[in-house]
């Protein structure tokens, strides 16, 4: 089995709160994420694919390929975007854990002749999340 993995970038804001909590609640639980201006990150994006390598190619995935998958149904469609506002996460939290599975889900149907192993999604310099579906 071989692993395969590009890296995207892109910027995004967004603002974490429950809207039933009070706003001392939401400062506590979610600190800066909290800020009713909203706040931005500079994320990184790794996706993952796995599998064997194509006798005539070597490849398990052209990585051309998956990169215009990432950019135009990842990059493209969350770059300079709020994700509260601009992104249907079905009411959920625009956490960073979310965002990974939106991007996984997003990303799946379009995976061919190999498998989506994992997304990782930096956040911060000290934060990411991964998730492998």
């Amino acid at each position: 089995m071989i692993y395969v993995t590009r890296r995207e970038h892109f910027n995004a804001a967004h603002k974490l709160e429950c809207k039933d909590w009070s706003i001392s609640q939401n400062d506590a639980v979610f600190g800066k994420c909290a800020n009713a201006n909203w706040h931005g990150h500079n994320y990184d994006l790794w996706v993952t694919v796995k599998g064997s390598p194509n006798i005539d190619t070597g490849f398990v995935m052209n990585t051309q390929i998956l990169s215009k998958l990432m950019t135009t149904y990842v990059t493209d469609v969350l770059d300079h975007r709020n994700l509260n506002l601009d992104i249907d996460l079905g009411g959920l939290q625009p956490s960073s854990e979310n965002i990974a599975i939106w991007i996984w889900n997003v990303l799946k149907p379009h995976i061919k002749n190999c498998e989506l192993h994992c997304v990782k999604l930096q956040e911060t310099e000290n934060i990411y999340v991964e998730y492998f579906g």
